[in-house]
């Protein structure tokens, strides 16, 4: 009977010997070390080692009757019997043949007759099973350094199966507590108390979306991210890009990284605060991500499904190493029905943060300081808390939503609430002070990354649709996009594309600075300047910040949607919405109708301008060229005559973004009547025309759309409006450029979408909120159907 086994000895058929967790490292160790996947070495003990253990000490019938009656609903009985559980397997004597064979696994992983600090790991027979997460189940135990500390907390790893969160957890899955033994891992330490650690996975927690490597990171050893006691940063990496040696860093966000987790003097670990320079940085750079990405993608390709990876950067060799992998639980199960989960009511945001799934929940308030205070959360609460960690379980089930002051979308509970459906909204920082017990709240995870708490209880549609059953439709349906954090869960719907990437909420609600004050940084005025300052952190420049926060925001739709065309419209913010942004009323006129002012090409072409556009085709340029992502095309807006639709493409020219070069399409708005008017001359310059209906109507019918007083006029259905469509479907046809519609008309009114598809129109792009209905709308109304 083997009491222990080497990891480089372990493969995945060996999780009954050693459990899902212990196995996987063998199984890197052995199968992946010559793919560059680096894995710490060590040992493992058997689950007949932790049998014996029961059996000589007599425990094993004590502990099978106890929790035979155990009502584990009951908390207060289940941390009564935890806890008396927990002191039997403490207090009993390793077996000696055990214990022998750990004093000498451990002796022979010294060099130089220097004890190595390790980590004493749990890996339960049961866990990492394809469908129970059993994360954070058990203990994990860093800096043991010494045989007689390395014993102590074997034992203490083996009392850990019987934690009152693993209890619980084991019976709301379905296994039987006898059927589930205890290895006990032991690995070298990677020294990421000098330098950063987290969690990975090989694809998008909330939307399940697969090209992507989503990545969260801190300072110190990786606990703190693991239990969600620090906000990380987070990171998507794009795979196709990997594969393809392109710069792959789709997007970053930088979290509040306050506290990191090191090693104590004395042995064991502490908490200290991050230096502020500190938590100002990324923690990690574009070179460590992609490497980290690799051997993610690695690691998926060898398991051949997606993975939840823990790993760390040692502070010495300035090497990523991978700790632990074990299989994603909750997106990888997801079927091909979408359920979309969209908020209608309107109320207060009382506090917002990180968003865990994508449902809405709703319910009473419920504060919770500590473990102790668990029995008061009745179900339908919303339970808040400072953290949550594993210990939690069995009342986070209880809950409608969770909200947490910290923590990350990897921490251990986020990835429970997530395998439980649960909504949460984590590191929101002030939950607890904002929220009192006793109010009621709606918690929606449905809005993107962010999640927001709302007071009162909101109104919300559920739509739940089977993807593989949609019904065909005689033109492309594409969609309108304007937040990045939502194009993964938006690709997820059908679709041929995006019809109109919008810039603008990127530029006012990701970049927030107006482009000019960053160009003219720092002879800015003091409180701008403060201001910059703060939104630029981490970033070399105030003008890198703006180029690679627009190349992110435009890459993450696109990689959303590739190879399908994406479809970015450059900036059409009219003066009076930039001088909304910081800095702005510096370099804003004062319009009397911004409307038909100063927006468009002709901004594009002013001295005033020109080199804030050259910020933004320096980003299209980047997301292009070094991302390869080609399904970017571009999109003119509110070109007044062909003589400056000509000079926008000569501008872009002399910027490196060559119509045709690479297959770059340059698209134009129609959008002023003169387009319609003149489309044969238009069409000879521009890839193809995509109509604004909300302008075309606007200029068509002399309606200021922002006037409440000619509301009642506006209708993008009236005939001259109609005509004037009819005219530009009709020259694009005839010179065959693509012709498609990213106004709000066809999203409003389905019937003006049928008269397109009549008409022959390539596309109509919709809002996704309007997707499903008007596609259903349009195929049961197909001409001859």
């Amino acid at each position: 009977m083997d009491m222990i086994r080497a990891f480089e000895t372990l493969r995945m058929t060996d999780v009954e010997i050693v459990g899902g967790k212990n196995a996987s490292i063998g199984e890197m160790i052995q199968g992946l070390a010559g793919a560059g996947v680096r894995v710490p070495g060590g040992f493992a003990t058997t689950a007949d080692a932790f049998r014996l253990f029961l059996q000589e000490n007599q425990i094993e019938q004590k502990i099978g009757d106890r929790l035979s009656a155990l009502d584990v609903s009951d908390v207060q009985a289940l941390t009564e019997a935890g806890r008396e559980i927990r002191g039997w397997v403490e207090q009993a004597a390793l077996p000696a043949p055990l214990e022998q064979a750990i004093r000498e696994a451990y002796a022979a992983m010294g060099e130089g007759g220097v004890e190595p600090d390790v980590a004493v790991r749990s890996s339960a027979t049961a866990e990492d099973l394809p469908e129970a997460s059993f994360a954070g189940q058990q203990e994990t135990f860093l800096n043991v350094r010494g045989i007689e500390a390395v014993l102590r907390h074997v034992r203490l790893v083996f009392a850990s199966l019987y934690n009152d969160r693993a209890i619980s957890y084991r019976v709301h899955q379905g296994f039987s507590h006898s059927e589930v033994a205890l290895s006990a891992g032991v690995q070298r330490m990677v020294r990421t108390d000098l330098g950063v650690s987290g969690v990975a996975f090989t694809l998008d927690t909330e939307s399940g979306f697969r090209d992507a490597v989503f990545v969260t990171s801190s300072y110190g050893l990786g606990e703190m991210v693991v239990q969600g006691a620090v906000n990380p940063d987070e990171f998507f990496v794009y795979k196709p890009a990997l594969g393809q040696g392109k710069k792959a860093v789709l997007r970053r966000t930088r979290g509040s990284k306050q506290k990191k987790m090191i090693y104590a003097p004395e042995g064991g670990v502490q908490t200290v605060d991050v230096a502020e320079d500190e938590r100002a940085a990324f923690s990690l750079n574009d070179e460590d991500l992609t490497e980290l990405a690799r051997q993610c993608v690695t690691i998926e390709n060898h398991y051949g499904r997606p993975m939840d990876i823990e790993w760390g950067k040692d502070g010495r060799d300035g090497l990523i190493y991978i700790l632990q992998a074990r299989p994603e639980t909750v997106q990888s199960r997801a079927g091909r029905t979408l359920e979309r989960f969209t908020l209608t009511g309107q109320g207060e945001v009382l506090v917002e943060g990180r968003a865990v799934g994508s449902r809405i929940g709703a319910g009473v308030v419920r504060v919770v300081k500590d473990l102790s205070q668990m029995s008061s959360v009745q179900d339908g609460d919303v339970l808040v808390a400072d953290m949550t960690d594993p210990d939690w379980e069995p009342v986070m089930k209880r809950a409608s939503a969770i909200v947490t002051n910290r923590g990350g979308r990897t921490c251990h509970a986020a990835i429970i609430a997530r395998e439980m459906g649960i909504p949460a909204v984590v590191g929101t920082g002030n939950a607890t002070r904002e929220l009192e017990s006793g109010q009621e709240v709606t918690v929606s995870c449905a809005e993107g990354d962010t999640g927001y708490v709302y007071a009162g209880r909101l109104d919300y549609d559920l739509d739940r649709v089977e993807l593989d059953a949609m019904p065909p439709v005689g033109m492309k349906i594409m969609m309108n996009v304007a937040s990045p954090d939502r194009a993964f869960s938006f690709a997820a719907l059908p679709n041929e594309g995006v019809g109109l990437a919008r810039v603008e909420f990127i530029c006012s609600n990701v970049i927030g600075v107006h482009p000019r004050a960053l160009l003219d940084y720092p002879d800015v005025p003091a409180d701008v300047k403060a201001q910059i300052e703060e939104k630029t952190a981490g970033y070399a420049s105030p003008r890198d910040f703006f180029r690679e926060k627009l190349a992110e925001g435009v890459a993450s739709i696109a990689a959303a949607f590739a190879p399908k065309p994406v479809i970015v419209r450059l900036s059409d913010f009219k003066s009076n919405e930039y001088a909304h942004l910081i800095g702005g009323p510096a370099y804003e006129p004062t319009e009397e109708n911004p409307m038909i002012g100063f927006r468009g090409a002709s901004r594009y072409r002013s001295e005033d301008f020109r080199d804030a556009f050259a910020l933004e085709c320096a980003a299209m340029k980047e997301v292009r060229d070094e991302m390869g992502l080609t399904n970017v095309q571009l999109m003119i807006p509110f070109v007044r005559t062909v003589d400056e639709g000509r000079r926008i493409l000569e501008i872009l020219r002399e910027h490196g973004l060559v119509q045709g070069e690479n297959g770059l399409k340059v698209i134009m708005m129609c959008e002023v009547p003169s387009n319609a008017i003149l489309a044969d001359q238009f069409l000879d310059l521009f890839d193809g025309f995509s109509i604004g209906s909300n302008d075309l109507t606007q200029l068509t019918l002399a309606l200021d759309r922002d006037s409440g007083l000619v509301a009642d006029m506006f209708d993008e259905q009236n005939e001259a409006v109609l005509a004037l469509m009819g005219m530009a479907i009709r020259a694009a046809k005839a010179k065959g450029k693509y012709i498609g519609i990213c106004g709000q008309g066809p999203s409003d009114h389905p019937a003006l979408a049928q008269w397109l598809m009549d008409q022959g129109i390539d596309s109509v792009s919709l809002n996704p909120d309007s997707v499903l209905s008007t596609w259903l709308h349009l195929a049961g109304e197909q001409p001859g159907a």
